[in-house]
């Protein structure tokens, strides 16, 4: 895995193959969305929560981008453990929040709005359809923030009221919402 851009650019980073229980975005999936968000997005402006964060690929692509503000939300030990590894390695543990949680918990109670959600869930996870469900609920999208889900083609979030563009690279998928005014 790389970061695609910025100061960091092609940084590689090596998470430990042994049970590791994330599929990380592919290189090719992560440029082609960044590509996209890079029209939409100052990061340096950007209040940022990756959601299922496993390896903080997309945490750190946005801290490379200029993003000084990054929540990351895990469960799995091994994760948080490389992340903090990887986040003193890069110098950027003052821009990076690691928070332990199960991510629908965290969801509940986070109290935060963001201008910038990243959510990359396992694709089998059971209730990944109510994602963005739960985070609409809760309001953790600030007026005019985006929240960006990846998924696999047996999940459908065309139909949902504030999904309004889906991106294909390979396997991944990426629907793209934002709260518009009714």
């Amino acid at each position: 895995m790389r970061v695609i851009a910025g100061k960091f650019k092609s940084r590689r980073f090596y998470p430990p193959a042994n049970k590791w229980p994330t599929r990380p975005t592919t290189d090719f999936a992560k440029e082609g969305l960044y590509n996209t968000l890079m029209h939409q997005i100052d990061f340096s402006e950007v209040k940022m929560l990756d959601l299922f964060g496993g390896t903080g690929s997309h945490s750190y692509e946005c801290i490379s981008r200029g993003c000084e503000d990054v929540t990351y939300v895990d469960q799995h030990g091994p994760c948080l453990k490389f992340v903090k590894e990887i986040s003193k390695e890069l110098d950027i543990e003052n821009y990076i929040r690691i928070v332990r949680s199960d991510v629908f918990k965290y969801i509940q109670h986070c109290g935060i709005q963001y201008d910038y959600i990243f959510a990359g869930p396992p694709y089998p996870l059971p209730n990944l359809s109510s994602l963005p469900i739960e985070i609409f609920k809760h309001n953790l999208l600030k007026k005019d923030g985006l929240l960006v889900v990846e998924h696999d083609n047996k999940h459908d979030f065309s139909k949902h009221p504030f999904c309004y563009k889906e991106k294909s690279y390979g396997q991944a998928i990426f629907s793209f919402f934002e709260e518009n005014e009714a």
